[in-house]
């Protein structure tokens, strides 16, 4: 059997410089955990088989049997949502480019026979990339940045879910509170509308007064119908992004929304948390690591491009003479004569400037962000206060007092229903005041954290396995 150096070191090469490229037992999952239980204190999970699938279905189905509050909510999103397992999909496939990346590149072998004459040649070489054997160990640290940016990514999908829940249920829930409210006025407004339909027919009431009742009525009624429509859109976005179907679409929700906190939380160092904690920003810095060291990868391999080496084995028949055998090897390297690199460095350093100054971008923004989701916390908390403490108590004592008068027949049952109809604007108000705190309580931890769903800019990617470095480029 024919035996070539070339061959051992290639070989002996190549393992040296593998290590121990192998998969993880998670598929990189462990960040993902982290980052969700440090986080939202929430637990994930990559249903990857039957036995998964069935303890991820336990689980929800446990969560389901009891009324659904907002953290209940987006862990069955956690654990149920498809969209969520594809973004773990992709970080599987990002730990196949990181093996592939850290392997050494595969030798080629050829053999080929030519015969004419009577006399008759062999061939036989086998063919390695050394240039790209030789920079095998940084491609694949950057290949392990690349991996460490999918972790992150998959942990902002997973972010970015559980805040598009929270925001939905709120929406839902407070949906749902609207309905019973305007449930119970429809019914005052429809008992009012007969009164003054009878009044009219026996002259007591004019036809001012009957229009003004009825309408009240018809708008209520108006009303009525478009928060159930609105209730039933909110429960259908959450049963999406909760991942539910079948069986599984009978949840229950809260009529009302949860009180709110009794005080709210103050923030100094909003700005210092949100840049230490953004996972988009941590995402942002890691590439510009990476671009660093593609970089200097591209610096360093400017004019070579291309160095194989081939090691050769021929074995010739003449028919008047003994057969003889010739061993050697051959070089092939690219000439730099008209293109000496000049062109990948420069895009290398256009899109590491880019980099720099959108993560720059990032971080300003980011700030900004923090600081104004937490004014608007703060804002909505006291208009929300302001309508439990001081609006709806003064609600209540007038109403009370005006049916004292009532009943002592100081007013007439029209001046009660007007006072009515004036507390179910501010009861309405009311409702819209705590859901907006709500919401905005789940954009104070989305600009803190992360994970929002806007069309932020992402930090472009350069894919190393198509660097010429990486000895694509023959």
């Amino acid at each position: 059997m024919w035996r070539a150096p070339i061959v051992a070191l290639l070989v002996t090469a190549g393992i040296g410089l593998s290590g121990c490229a192998s998969f993880s037992p998670d598929s990189g999952m462990t960040v993902v955990a982290d980052v969700a239980g440090q986080t939202i204190g929430k637990e994930v999970a990559f249903v990857r088989s039957a036995d998964d699938a069935e303890r991820t279905g336990g689980s929800v189905r446990r969560l389901l049997g009891r009324t659904l509050s907002a953290d209940t909510a987006v862990q069955i999103a956690l654990l149920s949502n498809k969209g969520l397992q594809a973004a773990y999909n992709e970080l599987a496939l990002a730990e196949t480019d990181l093996i592939q990346q850290s392997l050494p590149p595969n030798p080629t072998f050829s053999i080929s026979r030519i015969g004419g004459n009577g006399a008759s040649e062999i061939e036989r070489q086998v063919v390695g990339d050394i240039l790209a054997l030789a920079t095998l160990p940084f491609r694949s640290e950057i290949a392990r940045e690349r991996f460490r940016q999918a972790q992150l990514r998959a942990a902002l999908a997973t972010l970015r879910l559980a805040a598009d829940v929270r925001r939905t249920y709120f929406q839902s829930v407070a949906a749902n509170e609207m309905v019973v409210l305007l449930t119970d006025a429809k019914s005052t407004a429809e008992s009012t509308a007969q009164l003054a339909k009878k009044l009219g027919e026996t002259g007591s009431l004019n036809k001012l007064d009957q229009a003004r009742e009825q309408v009240f009525y018809a708008e209520t009624t108006a009303d009525l119908a478009t928060a159930r429509q609105d209730a039933t859109s909110a429960r259908e976005r959450l049963t999406r992004l909760m991942g539910l179907w079948g069986d599984s679409l009978d949840f229950r929700l809260p009529d009302r929304l949860p009180t709110l906190p009794r005080r709210p939380r103050s923030l100094p160092g909003i700005e210092a948390d949100a840049v230490g904690h953004r996972i988009d920003l941590q995402i942002a810095r890691m590439e510009l690591t990476a671009l660093e060291k593609a970089l200097g990868l591209t610096q360093a391999t400017r004019f070579v491009t291309l160095f194989d080496v081939a090691g050769i084995a021929k074995r010739t028949q003449d028919p008047e003479g003994a057969p003889f055998r010739e061993r050697g090897f051959d070089i092939a390297f690219q000439i730099p004569i008209f293109d000496g690199g000049e062109v990948r460095v420069r895009q290398a350093v256009e899109t590491y400037n880019q980099a720099f100054n959108l993560l720059t971008e990032k971080a300003v923004n980011v700030r900004s962000e923090a600081r104004d989701a937490y004014r608007v916390y703060r804002s909505t908390y006291d208009i929300a206060s302001h309508y439990q403490r001081e609006i709806l108590p003064l609600r209540r004592i007038i109403t009370e007092e005006m049916q004292l008068r009532f009943s002592s027949m100081q007013i007439d049952v029209f001046a009660l229903l007007t006072e009515a109809r004036q507390r179910l604007a501010s009861l309405r108000a009311a409702i819209d005041a705590k859901r907006a705190f709500w919401l905005a309580q789940s954009d104070l931890q989305t600009a803190v954290n992360g994970g929002g769903s806007g069309g932020a800019r992402e930090t472009p990617t350069t894919t190393v396995a198509a660097m010429p470095a990486a000895g694509g480029a023959h």
